[in-house]
């Protein structure tokens, strides 16, 4: 059951929807243990089986001793920068933010494009013996999780081993951590499974002290857009929706943690509750497999790769393995053609003073995406990706107008991630099919129609039970969805072709080094819980 707090300063109204009846509880660093117990299963030779949820799925099985000659062929003649060592361990740190765009060379940072191809290359791939992910605090949002923890499992039909080691950690980190085969945490581990968290601040007072009127108009009465500037306290309305959106998240995670570690739901609810501090709770009450250090996990690795302690053990990183291509694994398409085009960020015609390239989905970039001859003459299908909480409108309607255009000619699937709300679900309104996350943030579209759910935001879920949606999935879904609408056997490869957009100019690349460095040398961080997205959404 959800708590509500209020905390009122100085006019200032912060309003607070925990999902734990321990909302009160603070944070502190567990107690320190150290232990040489490890529960790692012997190493096992086993084929590589088709990954059934991707894409690039193969019809075949893949020996990881007897590669097909063709594959010996491909890894042959490959580049030196695709050369893995046979026997490698993929290795992936997931911190911070990940975003759903296409990185360029000119910018570090974790793609989900790139992460999610790299555990399906992994997973055929002979040279990689497993994966091992180091998993940190994640800035993102549940729909991202969501397709990350997919392949993860995806990963673990390959007959390979995925570890990972969590030193710092929340529901987020440990919904993916715990997909994993093994999960190891250091005794000095910062973890925090208390519940969940959803919260808004009202600025009313501050403005009425100064003598300040706000004037908000919307339609829609759950539109919640504006009431940060003009009320003191949540509405009723909008606390309806949080609290739904709340339960949602929380059921969700309860459910998929349940089957992961193999737990009734009231154990793992009851677990939360009690606000567990000791990690030693964590391993005896099997949440994770053991309590050890990075170099104890090395070491494991070792002996279960039959490698001496002396040698070192053979690691690849996310960006070496990011260079591999799929043509080397046999993972290349067939003669069809899907294009894939990526709107992420703040819908805006034009791009805002010191806004970042990844941060707004600007109108003239994306319609020449779709005004491409190419698009209406060569691809059998389109897949656009959508993670935008919206933004002006009349950018929104001349991206839906172009959208609604395409569909008429080919078919056009919608796969929406993180959010797609106001402005950002009425762009996929115009796409033929929409495929969500069970957790994307959908809907919202107060001022376009006061029919359509009042301006109100849904998780996937319910969208799709109230008809927002028209499938739950991710991309993987809208793929195989855009081959039945283009009348493409479902066995039958076909080729993505990523529209990415045009490499940066130099005043971009810039700006946009400038004004990471002065995030992280201020320690700026964005919240992720869903109110701070949800304020940001308009029309």
């Amino acid at each position: 059951m959800s708590s509500f707090l209020t905390t009122t300063t100085v006019g200032i109204s912060a309003n607070i929807l925990t999902k734990s009846p321990l909302s009160s509880s603070f944070f502190s660093p567990p107690h320190c243990t150290s232990t040489n117990y490890h529960l790692l299963k012997p190493h096992r030779s086993i084929s590589v089986r088709a990954v059934t949820s991707s894409s690039h799925a193969k019809t075949d099985d893949v020996s990881s001793e007897n590669p097909d000659s063709w594959m010996k062929l491909r890894l042959l003649i490959a580049c030196p920068w695709e050369h893995v060592r046979k026997g490698s361990v993929l290795k992936m740190e997931l911190r911070g933010q990940i975003t759903d765009q296409l990185k360029t060379s000119f910018f570090s940072g974790l793609s989900l494009p790139q992460i999610c191809e790299n555990l399906i290359k992994a997973a055929y791939d002979p040279r990689i013996s497993g994966v091992y992910l180091q998993i940190e605090t994640l800035n993102c949002g549940w729909g991202i999780i969501e397709e990350i923890r997919r392949h993860i499992l995806d990963f673990r039909k390959s007959g390979k081993f995925i570890v990972g080691y969590a030193p710092i950690w929340g529901e987020k980190e440990y919904y993916l951590g715990c997909a994993c085969e093994e999960l190891y945490s250091p005794p000095s581990a910062y973890f925090s499974l208390y519940g969940l968290t959803v919260q808004a601040q009202f600025l009313g007072g501050v403005l009425e002290k100064v003598g300040v009127e706000s004037q908000v108009q919307r339609i829609g009465v759950y539109k919640s857009d504006g009431d940060q500037l003009t009320r003191k306290n949540i509405s009723k309305e909008n606390h309806e929706a949080l609290t739904t959106l709340l339960d949602n998240i929380y059921e969700n995670w309860v459910d998929k943690i349940s089957q992961a570690i193999g737990k009734k739901k009231e154990e793992i609810e009851s677990f939360i509750n009690e606000g567990v501090y000791q990690i030693e709770k964590l391993k005896e009450d099997g949440w994770i497999t053991d309590i050890i250090y990075d170099d104890e996990v090395t070491s494991m690795l070792k002996i279960k790769l039959g490698i001496s302690s002396e040698e070192m053990l053979p690691v690849v990183g996310y960006k070496k393995y990011s260079r591999v291509k799929k043509w080397t694994l046999g993972l290349s398409g067939g003669s069809d053609e899907i294009a894939v085009i990526r709107a992420s960020g703040s819908i805006s015609r034009v791009r805002e003073p010191f806004s970042s390239s990844n941060s707004a989905l600007l109108l003239n970039n994306l319609l020449r995406r779709f005004t491409r001859q190419e698009v209406y003459s060569r691809y059998k299908a389109v897949i656009i990706r959508i993670d935008s909480p919206g933004g002006d409108a009349l950018a929104s309607d001349l991206m839906w107008r172009e959208i609604l255009q395409l569909a008429k000619s080919k078919p056009v699937i919608a796969s929406l991630v993180d959010v797609a709300a106001s402005g950002g679900y009425y762009m996929a309104m115009a796409a033929g099919t929409i495929v969500s996350e069970n957790l994307t943030l959908t809907g919202s579209i107060g001022v376009f129609s006061g029919d359509c759910p009042q301006g109100r935001i849904w998780t996937g879920n319910d969208a799709a039970s109230r008809g927002l949606v028209d499938a739950i999935g991710g991309f993987s879904r809208a793929v195989a969805i855009a081959k039945q609408k283009a009348n493409i056997p479902q066995d039958k490869q076909v080729t993505l072709v990523e529209l990415s957009r045009s490499s940066p100019s130099l005043p971009e690349i810039l700006m946009e080094t400038a004004l990471e460095q002065l995030v992280n040398g201020i320690g700026l961080t964005s919240s992720d819980d869903v109110q701070a997205r949800m304020d940001d959404i308009r029309f």
